[in-house]
């Protein structure tokens, strides 16, 4: 029988409106040096577990709806991981898949184009520390994208605007 796989939707993230902005701007100037302490720690964990609604958190909801329709379009389970801001972090959206019976994971973004460190950096860095952490799980990576069907989508969008 044949395993089970699981799309994990990798989404950038954003902070919460209703985030109080001294916090917000002290982890943004913590993050931009790449630092890593207790204090960067405490900071990230606050912004990841602040209470969302389509309110403070419109990029939250999004996300969890697109992920809703992909699971809608192919049956399978989708889960949302988030490489910024929000839980679950990829590395914990992993885990979710693999305590759900996953045996193959396939990771896809909206981030279309090249050039962005969470796609090009970031996304395969939490993908290979998956791989050591579950060397059975087979791990797929669907980027990048073919620029002339993103560019063909795009187009389609414009339609009605041209028209």
């Amino acid at each position: 029988m044949p395993g089970k796989t699981v799309i994990i939707v990798a989404m950038h993230g954003m902070p919460p409106s209703d985030f109080p902005k001294d916090q917000l701007s002290e982890w943004g100037r913590l993050h931009s040096t790449g630092a890593s302490g207790k204090r960067y720690l405490e900071l990230d964990e606050n912004i990841r577990n602040w209470p969302r609604t389509l309110e403070n958190d419109p990029y939250h909801a999004a996300s969890y709806r697109l992920a809703g329709r992909m699971k809608e379009l192919t049956g399978l389970e989708v889960i949302v991981g988030f490489n910024e801001f929000a839980k679950p972090g990829m590395g914990e959206s992993f885990d979710l898949a693999v305590r759900s019976g996953a045996t193959r994971v396939v990771v896809v973004t909206p981030m279309m184009t090249r050039g962005g460190s969470h796609s090009e950096s970031d996304i395969p860095a939490e993908i290979e520390k998956a791989k050591a952490r579950y060397p059975a799980l087979a791990v797929g990576y669907v980027w990048p994208f073919d620029e002339g069907k993103i560019s063909e989508f795009l187009t389609r969008q414009l339609e009605p605007y041209l028209a």
